[in-house]
């Protein structure tokens, strides 16, 4: 059973995993980059990292404040082994858990049309379409799509 912890952003396994996602992310838009405004160990508050049984580093996904009372789901990424196991659906209740733990009772996230798995996660958990929110208002990404989640 996969375990969850907390990490900084530039803990070298996390630097690994989020570089896998923007490899994989750049090969399903034939290049393109992430619109918006890239996450730093500046503006990320909360890192979880999902280990397997033996240690390994699996997946990851990180929260970045928006104000008093949001945040931004940023690089949630699963190791492609992992998938279909429910580690995506384990960091993605861990993030919300630490959010309402820090008084964000809403929860957004840009995701992209190419990201069908993505989508469905987040519909599943409970998430619903919004509109662009903000750096993203001005990006003009034709393939970003935006949800967000009230959790309490």
């Amino acid at each position: 059973m996969p375990t969850l912890s907390t990490a900084s952003w530039d803990d070298p396994d996390v630097s690994a995993l989020t570089a896998a996602q923007q490899v994989e992310l750049r090969a399903r838009y034939g290049g393109v980059g992430e619109p918006g405004v890239p996450p730093s160990a500046a503006d990320v508050a909360v890192v979880l990292l999902a280990r397997d049984d033996d240690g390994t580093p699996i997946g990851c996904g990180a929260l970045r404040p928006l104000g008093d009372t949001e945040a931004e789901v940023k690089r949630m990424y699963v190791v492609p082994p992992a998938r279909g196991r429910g580690v995506s659906r384990l960091l993605l209740a861990g993030l919300e858990a630490e959010a309402l733990r820090r008084g964000w009772t809403t929860v957004r996230l840009e995701t992209g049309v190419r990201q069908p798995e993505a989508v469905g996660l987040y519909t599943s958990a409970g998430y619903t379409p919004v509109e662009a929110f903000g750096h993203y208002v001005d990006a003009d990404d034709p393939h970003a799509v935006f949800f967000a989640r009230e959790l309490a």
